[in-house]
């Protein structure tokens, strides 16, 4: 299989990954001002995203919430997780919806930071889109209408995270992870469109249309998981106590990040050892 490492910009600084409670600063301040609270410009949009009539939007309650555990400590920095990811879901290598880059911890031990969309269950990008092109499922999947996306940038903006890439141009590459790491299984997204990870949501909805189930079986879990050559990635249903993901959780100190924003995100870190 290649080894070339893809090289990708890490907009997440590491004083944000290893504080993990400083101040909110550029596109966080902007979401944390324009979402929250009752005087809010967007607060009445956001009622309608929860209330649609289409149900479409809506957090997840006593259901399924997909959610994903990223063990730190074990990840070496392979990007598989990225190749297979961009490779299945047809994702310009250049903006990756997955990202792994190097970090260190306070004690300067080296590590590799990995971060997918976050699914957010309070999520700052749905209650700006203007269109409601992003909402959150009752599942907890924080997913895009593409047909609806007018290219505002506000969802972009809005992420505390950096986990949305603007298409400035039409597509006309060979994806240069397929098929070595996947086969595309859904259309490339057009021009003028922000995209993100769906924690592959095509596989999730085939593969419980099919009675299996996500993060347990290999064809209704995302590709990212699959791929990992040390099992550094744990998917499933939160809100099931006994899915791998819940009693890893439970069973393993975890954090998220930036939980002083609320985002209430789907996505848990098992930190790195401090020790030499």
């Amino acid at each position: 299989m290649p080894t070339k490492r893809q090289k990708v910009r890490l907009e997440l600084t590491r004083r944000d990954f290893l504080v993990m409670a400083g101040t909110a600063v550029g596109s966080a301040v902007f979401a944390q001002a324009v979402t929250t609270g009752p005087l809010s410009p967007f607060a009445t949009l956001r009622h309608r995203q929860v209330t649609g009539a289409e149900g479409e939007a809506g957090h997840a309650g006593v259901g399924t919430r997909w959610g994903m555990v990223i063990d730190l400590d074990r990840c070496i920095g392979c990007e598989y997780c990225l190749r297979a990811c961009c490779a299945t879901n047809d994702v310009n290598p250049d903006k990756p919806w997955n990202i792994v880059v190097p970090e260190k911890t306070s004690a300067g031990q080296t590590f590799f930071f990995s971060r997918p969309c976050l699914h957010c269950q309070e999520a700052p990008c749905a209650e700006v889109c203007p269109v409601r092109a992003t909402y959150v499922r009752d599942d907890g999947l924080v997913v895009m209408d593409y047909d609806r996306c007018i290219g505002c940038r506000y969802c972009q903006v809005a992420c505390p995270y950096d986990a949305r890439k603007f298409n400035w141009e039409e597509r006309s590459d060979v994806n240069a992870y397929a098929p070595t790491w996947g086969t595309p299984e859904v259309e490339r997204r057009p021009r003028g469109v922000v995209e993100k990870c769906t924690f592959c949501i095509q596989r999730i909805d085939a593969g419980l249309a099919k009675g299996l189930k996500p993060g347990v079986d290999f064809e209704a879990t995302p590709a990212c998981v699959n791929i990992c050559p040390v099992g550094a990635r744990t998917f499933g249903d939160l809100h099931d106590p006994l899915s791998p993901v819940s009693q890893l959780i439970a069973a393993t100190p975890t954090l998220r990040l930036r939980e002083e924003l609320g985002t209430e995100a789907s996505v848990y870190y098992i930190p790195p050892k401090e020790g030499l």
